[in-house]
Parts: C-alpha cells; structure tokens; sequence
C-alpha cells in the first residue's frame, strides 16, 4: 500500500539525492504522507483483505521499479501481473491509488502552509506575498498614499470557469477539506507539545488520538464514496460545485486581504474594491446548448443566495456579539434612529441599540433574500420586511453602527466581524460575482441575420461583404426602432438568444450593474462581430440612444481572439472598430472600459506553445500602443483578461510569474483572468491556499504596475523570438496537421475517447461531430496529452526551433547561443515561458507514454510518430538545459521538484492501469466495471498531477 510501510524521504524504495537539510524539511511532509497512506491502508485491509492490500502494494514496488530504472524485468512482470487481473480487482487497485493521490495532495497542501508560517517566522517572508511587494514598493520610493492610489483605479478578478476537466465531486471535496482542517489541528498540537513541553502535557497524546481518529472515520469516509458521478454533470451542478469555493474561501479570506492590506499600508484603503470574483458558469453559451436564460437566472440567484445566507449569518453573530446598553455607552443619533427604526419591540433588548438595529437589518435582509432567490432565512426574530433594493443600502446601515462604535470607545469591537462583512458587501453585493456572458460570433450573426430578414431589411445578411455588414450595423445602430416584427415567428435559437439579453437586462435591474457587466465573443474575426452584440444589446435596452445620439452601452462588449490568425488581427480590428463614428464616444460615456480576452488555448493547439505566447506578446503591445492614443483623446482604458487554462499548453503555470512577464504598460493594474478545470480545487478548495494565490495576484499587479520590471524587448530579443516562433510553428504543425495518420495516432495513444465519454463537464470535447483536430477542444486535447504523461501542448517545437536558430547559415552557432542565454536571463518573457516548459518536461514520462502508444494497433505508424515525439523531447530537453544552464529539471523549483518526489511514484501505477483498461475497453471488454475503472483511473491521474486541465 502507498506509504503503509518505511520508505525514503524520497519516497520510493531508492534514495534520493536530497541533502539533509531538504530532507529534515520534508520530514514532517513525508510523515504526514505516511500517516494518511497507513491510515488508508488499514481501511483497505479492513475492508477489501490481506489479499487485496498486498496486491496493491505489488503494482506499486513493480511501478517503482520501472519509473527507478526503466527495469526490463519489472516492464514485463508488471505487463503480466496487469493483464492477469480481474476487472473488480483493477477497479480496487486504481480507487486505492486514486484515492491515495487526493491525500497525498492534501499532505502536500499541508506542508506548503507550514513551510509557509516557517518563513514568515524567520523574516523570510515569500515572494509574490503582499508584505514583500510593498516592502519592495517602498523601497523603490513610493509612498503608502500612492500604493492606495493605485489600488483605488485597479481592478483584479479571477474568473471561475466550468470546463470539462473538474473531476472533483462536492462530496469528495467536503472530506477533503474536513481531513485539510485535521491535518491543520494536528500541527497546532504537536507545535504546541513542543511549546509547553510534551512531557508534562498529558493532554497531547489524548488529543492526538482524538484527531488521528476522525482523521481515519475520514478517510474510510472517502473509500466508501464513489468518485465519479453517475450521470452527466448539469450546468446546475457547475454552479454548485463553484459556489462552494464561495463559502469555503473567497467570502472569507477576501476580506482579509484588504485588512492586510491596510495593515500593511498604515491606513485605511478606499471603499472602492478592485479585488472582486468574476464568472462564467450559467453564462457561457459557447459550445454549450444547455446554457440558457433559465441556467443564467439560476446562477444569479443561487449567487445571491449564498451572499445573502452569509451576511445573514454574520449579521446573527454579530447582534450576539454588540450586546452594547445605552444606559453604559453613548450612540450617535444616526445609530439610535437605526434603532428605533427596527421592528425589534422585545423588552429585553430595550436598551441595546446595536442588537435591536442588527434585528432590523436581519429582517430586511431576510427579506431581500427571498426577494432575489426565493430562500427562507433560518431565523426569525422578526418577520421579514423591508428588503433592501441595493446593497449600498445594507452597507450605508453597516456604516452607521461602524461610526457609532468609533465614537464611543468601541473601535475594538469592529475588526473581527463588523469590518469584513463591510467589506464582503464591497466587493460581493448581493450578487456574489460578475457573471460574464459568452457566445461564438457566428451565433450571434445568425440572430442578426435573421432579425434583418424578417424586418425585411437585409435578406442575406451573412452573405454581406464585411464592409457592407459594418455599413449596416452602423446606420441600425444609429436608428432608435427595434428590429423585432409583432406576430412574427423567430428561429429557437434566435428566442433562446434574445431572451439571454433580456435576462440580463432585468437581472441587472434586480440585483446591480456589477451582476453582469461583460459580453464576450468567442472566435471574433471582424469589426461586424463587435457590433452585432451592440445590435443585440439595443434590441432589449442593453443599449439606450444612438450612436448618433448619447448612446450608452450596459454591457462592455468583449472581443476573445482565440486563433494565431485572430492574434495577429486583434489590433487591427479594434483600431477600425474604435474609428467607427459614435464608437469611441459611446465607449466613453458608457464608462470608458474596454476589455480585451486573449486565448491561449486554441493559440496553442493552432501553433504551438511558443508561436502561441510569442503572438499572444505581440498583439498584447500592439494593443497597448493603440489604447494609449484612445486614453488620451478619449479616456477609454484598456484590461486585458487572460483566458489561461490549467496546462501550460493552456495558459497555465505560476500567476505571479505570468503577470510579471506581461509586456510593458499592459497591466497597469488593470487584469482578469481565467481559473478552470481541477486548477480552481487546487488553488482554491484549502482556504489558507485559496488565500495565498489571490495574495499572489493582487501583489504581481501592484508590482508589474508600480516597479514595471519588464523593461522593452531589445531588437535582437525581438528578432530572435520571431524566428523561434516561426521555427517552433513550423514543426509543431508539421507533426499535428501534417503527419499522415497523427489523428489515429492521438486518437489511440491517449484516452480522448473515454475522457469525451465520462461525467466532467456539461458541454461536448469537440464542437463538430467528427475527430478533427481542427474542432476539438482544446481542453481535451490538453487533458489527453497529460493524461498519457507527454504534455506535448507544453513543450512541442521547442527543441527544432532552437537548432534550427543556434545553426543558421550565416551566423556563428556560440555567438547565438549566448544570444538565447542572455535572452533568458534578462527577459521575464523568454525565461517565464522556458520555466513553464521546464515545469511540463519535469511532469513528463517518456517511458509511461511509450505505454500508451501499444494503444496504437499500427506498428508503422506508433514508431514513426513516437519516435518523432521522442526526438523532439530530446531536443528540447538539450536546448533548455543548453540556454538556462541547468543540469536537470526543476532545479530551482525546490518546491515542485519536492512534489513530484512524493507523489509521482504513486500516480505511475494509475497509468498502467489506464493502459491496460482501455486496452481492453477497446477490445470489446465494455461492461461497466472497466469503464469505471477507465474514469477512476482519469481522476486520480488529474489529481495527481493537478494541472493537467
């Protein structure tokens, strides 16, 4: 059993090569990792028997052995020991190291807090933490005032996605957190054993046990729970699944942040909240049929419901908490009228103005509660009455007792629960989150085009010519009358689509402009995709006026260029959309935001990782430099908003470093961004990590906008990554999209079809109905690769286009080396994107993914590709370890390198068990207990490796 028996700090059966300062590190890691394991262990005994313990722990040492030293004997005793097994006891094996993965997770998340607090007790405080960012911005001269300054015109939201790699089930995540909470109780006492000396404490052995015995009743909990959902996961079940991280940290730990922040700052920051939480779930339409008006309603209310349920419960504790008398203390006449304002008549509360006015708030509260959602507040002191229209309101009553309790020597009763809640309703209202909308450009221009026909405007609007549709969309723009024909009969789709703008409309009327505040659209191409939403927008009184006339626009229309084509025009389309007539002005009036997306997904399936990030560079300067003639003359600001993935192929990788690698001048504090997939239980589910990460982007923002530590690209920097980007195109899509029979080969050699198949997501892996590279998402195509532990997304291209730009004809093959080596060291970009590979290579395995290309029947055709892959792998390995001068892979990233030690050797044997299994899956072998174990085997694997999204 992983873990059940003495192993190295490495944790394998072979030493590592650690010092012993690292390894007294790890020790309480490896301790905690073994703790959980023997505690699973005995489960599995108790449970399933001697016999299926000891066959767990015989594929672990025959993984061991072969990850150790690529051992012929251990290859095929393993290839034997696997096809020998039942169906039942695959299945049993794959849940033990399933499970053992979400545990060793948590052990890890552990560690990292610890290490943490370890730091923060020495001095050391971390990079990327909000005390090292101000103490940096002090350094460099600047001023608490000024810091507050610019957070006060700053605006940072993580945008939580629904994407079909979320393989974490709710009730998997409640014990995991429960276990995260005992592991933390665990530490306290052992920490306080040593404080006050154990040898006298006869409390801590008992206390321990106490806690190591409800740490085991959870983690049989976890062995008796099924993993995997039975059915497909509704746009419903997203919402929940991303709620919960609502009650289990944002709501919690945000403001927190500002209380640090004003701790750290000396003084009070301005009400104005520039860290705020955004969303797609229930309005993203893309690819999705099942998002409709009624899905984009329930998530709103199901928002406010639990903002609402959280400022009721806080309200609760608090009138506990300020049992103040007015016989004892003076409140101001504001407070005393809130007071008597209340419907509280209980006699016993007569003289406690603070409680009889939380009494009040409560029951208004109450009130806006089933106003917005339906919901019925658990208490009732008096009957609800009174909701409250705005959360402005709630707050200006907050204020009020906040301003009494500082007048009357009560300043120390506010911080621990009047102060957060003030701001929790800042940045969360009544409406939790922005719920962003997202629909592909094509399907808004059928709308269009049919609204046209049928007012007999334009019979064939798509058939237009691009300048002809901006024509007139302009003149329609400039026209007050609706498009829409009384009695006339519209399309489904047409319906479903007007009706998510009216929704919208009247959502925002209910609960707040910042409710929904962004239209995306998906694939824009052309100036006509902007303005067909304007046209939408108008239809419904989104937009009121015209552009002629005072225009105003409710919702910033947000164009997302996906492709390496849609890059390369981004700056072009917005510089002749913004030089349309009324545009720019409407933009102003409307208040003067213009967001931008950039997608790093469909970039990088279409070119590439380094074509992708070097486009994805240049559009974001190009963008830069035509929004800071748009400021100029018309106030309009541009934010960037980052539609990054899990995988580095995605997106993905280290926040802090991301945004410090940003070109200069595109942060400005000014930046959104995407959290998908298993990621957002990752950074988000323990609420002490979920903390640290929004630490993170709120101090890699004041520091790329205050110290701008990324100077402008030399020419020779510039030229160079062109034709790194040219080369590394060139050979990814030669493999990808040229390669006769790579579609097979992908199609054979990784799971894609079992992942299409299981229960993760509510929208399809591709968007036709073919097994086209061109129309598969590139999420699957993502998640695939890392399942069979190639990531090729991350790293493909790489290698070729080093050699081909070290060996140029005409230049001297050092004198470009050291070219690319002074590139890495003084470029964030360039050595931002070489740590990200650096990262995806070190979660590589080449000798597991020569497992799954068996999966590919063709002899010929497995050889050619793999050896290909192969190849390249070599190649990029040499030109990283050439350019950065390291001698292996995370050398300076003890943490990870850390990680993978312990948990890799136990992710392994899920691999081979995935081979076998849909080796037999395709076979014919298609009875329940193999699919199962397939999906099992797909959740432990992207729990393990955590970014594989």
């Amino acid at each position: 059993m992983p873990a059940a028996r003495p192993q190295t700090a490495a944790g394998t059966d072979k030493p590592q090569r650690t010092t012993d300062k690292s390894r007294d590190k790890d020790l309480p890691l490896i301790e905690d990792i073994r703790l959980l394991g023997r505690m699973l262990g005995d489960v599995i005994r108790e449970q399933e028997g001697e016999a299926a313990f000891a066959l767990v722990e015989q594929v672990r040492q025959l993984s061991v052995s072969f990850r150790r030293d690529a051992d012929e004997a251990a290859d095929k005793a393993l290839k034997k020991l696997l096809k020998g097994l039942s169906s039942d006891q695959t299945v049993s094996v794959i849940r033990a190291f399933t499970y053992f993965s979400h545990l060793a997770n948590l052990a890890e998340d552990r560690h990292h807090i610890r290490r943490r607090a370890v730091h923060e007790r020495a001095g050391n405080t971390q990079e990327g933490s909000i005390e090292v960012a101000l103490a940096r911005l002090r350094w460099a001269g600047l001023s608490s005032g000024s810091v507050a300054k610019t957070l006060a015109k700053s605006f940072i939201s993580p945008v939580l996605t629904a994407h079909p790699t979320e393989v974490q089930r709710q009730s998997i995540l409640a014990a995991e957190r429960r276990i995260a909470q005992l592991l933390a109780e665990r530490d306290e006492i052992e920490m306080r054993a040593q404080l006050y000396n154990s040898a006298k404490d006869a409390l801590t052995p008992r206390e321990l046990a106490r806690v190591d015995a409800q740490l085991r009743a959870c983690v049989a909990q976890l062995w008796q729970t099924r993993l995997l959902r039975h059915s497909k996961l509704t746009v419903a079940d997203e919402i929940e699944n991303a709620l919960s991280y609502y009650e289990a940290t944002f709501l919690h730990e945000i403001p927190k942040i500002y209380a640090q922040l004003e701790q750290e700052l000396g003084e009070k920051l301005p009400a104005h909240s520039f860290l705020r939480m955004g969303q797609w779930i229930g309005g993203d339409r893309d690819g999705n049929p099942f998002v409709t008006a009624q899905s984009l309603e329930l998530a709103l209310s199901r928002q406010a419901d639990v903002a609402l349920r959280h400022y009721l419960r806080e309200v609760h504790y608090l009138g506990g908490e300020l049992s103040l008398s007015d016989r004892l203390v003076d409140v101001t006449p504001e407070m005393k009228a809130l007071a008597d304002a209340s419907p509280d008549g209980n006699v016993h509360r007569s003289d406690e103005p603070y409680r009889r006015a939380l009494t009040g708030i409560y029951a208004r509260l109450a009130a806006t509660l089933k106003l917005l959602s339906g919901g019925e507040a658990a208490r009732h002191a008096v009957a609800p009455q009174n909701a409250y229209a705005t959360a402005q309101e709630f707050l200006a009553d907050l204020q009020i007792i906040n301003e009494s309790l500082s007048r009357s020597h009560g300043d120390m009763l506010a911080p621990q629960r009047l102060h957060p809640l003030m701001r929790a309703v800042q940045v969360f209202g009544f409406h939790l989150a922005t719920v962003d909308l997202r629909q592909s450009s094509d399907k808004h221009e059928e709308v269009v085009s049919e609204l046209l026909a049928k007012a007999r405007v334009e019979a064939d609007y798509s058939a237009l010519q691009e300048d002809a549709k901006c024509a007139l969309l302009v003149r329609l723009l400039e026209d007050a009358r609706p498009l829409r024909v009384v009695g006339a009969e519209y399309s489904d789709h047409a319906r479903s689509e007007l009706s998510i703008f009216e929704t919208a409309h009247r959502l925002r009327g209910l609960q707040g402009a910042e409710a929904i505040r962004h239209c995306i659209i998906s694939h824009t191409e052309t100036v006509s995709d902007l303005l067909e939403v304007l046209l939408l927008q108008k239809e419904v009184g989104l937009m009121r006026g015209t552009l002629q006339d005072e225009a105003v626009c409710d919702l910033i229309v947000v164009p997302l260029f996906e492709t390496i084509e849609d890059l390369r025009n981004a700056e072009p389309i917005m510089r002749r959309y913004y030089q349309l007539p009324g545009i720019a002005e409407m933009v102003k009036r409307s208040g003067g935001e213009q967001d931008i997306m950039l997608g790093y997904s469909d970039s990088n399936k279409d070119g590439g990782i380094f074509t992708s990030n070097w486009e994805l560079y240049r559009a974001e300067i190009a963008l830069v430099d035509l929004f800071d003639d748009l400021a100029d003359h018309h106030g309009i600001e541009l934010r960037m908003f980052h539609g990054r993935g899990g995988t580095v192929g995605r997106g993905g990788g280290p926040s802090y470093q991301a945004i410090l690698a940003q070109p200069p001048g595109t942060v400005r504090g000014q930046i959104r961004l995407t959290e998908q997939g298993e990621v957002i239980a990752s950074k988000y589910a323990n609420p002490e990590i979920g903390r640290r990460n929004l630490e993170t982007l709120v101090a890699a923002t004041l520091e790329a906008t205050l110290l701008q530590p990324t100077k402008p690209a030399t020419k020779a920097f510039l030229e160079a990554a062109a034709f790194l980007s040219e080369s590394s195109m060139a050979a990814y899509r030669a493999l990808v999209y040229e390669t006769p029979g790579f579609t097979n080969y992908f199609f054979s050699s990784t799971p894609i079809r079992e992942i299409a198949e299981l229960n993760i997501g509510s929208r399809p892996a591709s968007r036709k109905a073919t097994q086209a590279i061109e129309d598969l998402r590139a999420i699957p195509w993502g998640f695939s690769w890392g399942q069979c532990r190639l990531t090729l997304p991350g790293w493909y291209g790489f290698g070729a286009a080093v050699q081909a730009f070290i060996h140029r004809p005409d230049k001297d093959a050092k004198a470009q080396l050291a070219l690319l080596q002074k590139m890495y060291r003084q470029w964030p970009f360039f050595r931002t994107l070489l740590s990200n590979m650096d990262m995806v290579l070190a979660k590589s395995d080449l000798n597991l993914a020569s497992r799954y290309s068996e999966l590919v029947s063709d002899t010929r055709l497995r050889r050619r590709i793999f050896g290909a892959i192969e190849a390249e792998w070599q190649s990029t390995v040499q030109a990283l370890n050439s350019i950065t001068g390291d001698r292996q892979r995370l050398e300076h990233n003890s943490a990870l390198a850390r990680s993978i030690r312990h948990r890799f050797p136990y992710i392994d044997p899920l691999n081979h068990l995935q081979v076998e299994l849909v080796r037999r899956w395709r076979a014919g072998q298609t009875d329940d207990r193999v699919k199962n174990g397939i999906h099992l085997s797909i959740n432990g694997i992207a729990a393990g490796v955590r970014n594989t999204g």
